[in-house]
């Protein structure tokens, strides 16, 4: 999963350092975006109380969870998946997509097709300014992992975090095993 070369890039993953404490606290946050205007990506690993269809109105009763994707336009639906039966979406690495026609969607949802397994539902989204996450990660706010499906679809949220680091090795390793809160400690 982690190799010396992973690039700040579209389709990789950052992992928060233990010390930040707003909504990025232990984050999980898949890059759907990075160029010289500014980056975007989604944290996949902090679920809401909500499902989809009790988001979304009309919409078919579908047993997936809404994550919260970041601090900005909460009010905002966003999707990545990993179905290769959903048209219009935009591939961010391999086998993983973003968006996709919402009219398909619900058909395949309707008709038993989509897995919501295969499913991030995210309200809000992550945004960073022009080189404003580079020098993030430079001053040791995040870390950088690859990434596949099954991370971002089979893991449970809670845990993805401190595996994500654990197999990250070293000291990447001895972050994952922080106290939630140092002060408990």
């Amino acid at each position: 999963m982690i190799d010396k070369t992973t690039r700040l890039e579209k389709g990789v993953i950052l992992l928060s350092a233990p010390f930040l404490n707003d909504i990025f606290k232990r984050s999980v946050i898949l890059l759907t975006e990075h160029n010289d205007e500014g980056s975007v990506g989604f944290i996949i690993n902090k679920p809401s109380e909500y499902k989809l269809h009790e988001v979304v109105e009309d919409f078919p009763e579908f047993l997936a969870p809404v994550y919260v994707g970041g601090p900005i336009q909460q009010d905002t639906l966003n999707f990545i998946h990993r179905s290769s039966e959903l048209s219009g979406g935009v591939e961010i690495c391999d086998g993983i997509y973003w968006g996709g026609n919402f009219d398909n969607l619900k058909f395949n949802i309707d008709t038993g097709i989509a897995n919501p397994d295969d499913f991030r539902f995210i309200l809000g989204y992550s945004g960073w300014g022009p080189g404003q996450l580079q020098g993030e990660f430079e001053h040791d706010s995040w870390y950088l992992s690859k990434t596949n499906s099954d991370f971002i679809f089979r893991n449970e949220p809670e845990d993805q975090w401190s595996k994500a680091l654990r197999k990250m090795g070293s000291k990447y390793a001895v972050f994952s095993t922080f106290p939630d809160d140092p002060s408990m400690n």
